[in-house]
């Protein structure tokens, strides 16, 4: 398996594999071992790639099978749920660190291919995405929705990413989480 940081070609892969796993479009029995919610498209992932540089990938046999977005906070700016996020953020501490827009990014989404989960490849595929946004932010933040356990447990319990704030949004409850870039995952 290869990361790296993505490049335009792989934008059609990319859309393959997010297509399965977001929540609109994922098979129904595949649910409860989690999905990601925001859709895209490719002149967003596009963007997320010239502009931040914040697409990371893992290929296997010349297939994405995993992926992490990461980006400023201007960059998310644009979805109505990250803006919200916005608003409050400057409320918030971690680490003893008020957050702002300049001392943090959103982390996420990401999606693992079922082929490769439990191999160790979201530890991995994480770390990497992480080691990349390090050099501009030192703290990371996203949210999980709470009727997604899955993916809860393995942001908290694999990778350390601790709760800050819960919180509702367009009829939905989300945890918020962040973590310290400057820590590799042990």
């Amino acid at each position: 398996m290869t990361l790296k940081v993505a490049d335009i070609q792989d934008i059609d892969k990319v859309l393959q594999l997010h297509y399965r796993y977001q929540i609109d479009s994922i098979n129904e029995e595949d649910k409860k071992d989690g999905f990601v919610t925001t859709p895209f498209t490719a002149e967003q992932l596009k963007e997320l790639i010239e502009k931040e540089q914040g697409l990371f990938i893992a290929v296997k046999e010349d297939e994405v099978v995993a992926y992490v977005m990461a980006a400023s906070w201007q960059f998310w700016s644009v979805w109505p749920m990250f803006a919200y996020m916005i608003e409050g953020l400057g409320e918030l501490e971690y680490k003893r660190q008020k957050l702002s827009v300049n001392n943090s990014y959103q982390y996420g989404p990401i999606c693992i291919d079922k082929s490769v989960r439990g191999s160790g490849v979201l530890e991995t595929i994480f770390d990497f995405a992480r080691e990349h946004m390090a050099k501009r932010y030192p703290i990371l933040v996203t949210f999980i929705n709470k009727i997604n356990p899955r993916s809860y447990e393995a942001h908290t319990r694999k990778l350390g990413l601790e709760v800050i704030k819960e919180f509702s949004y367009n009829g939905n409850n989300y945890y918020e989480l962040a973590y310290d870039t400057s820590k590799r995952i042990s």
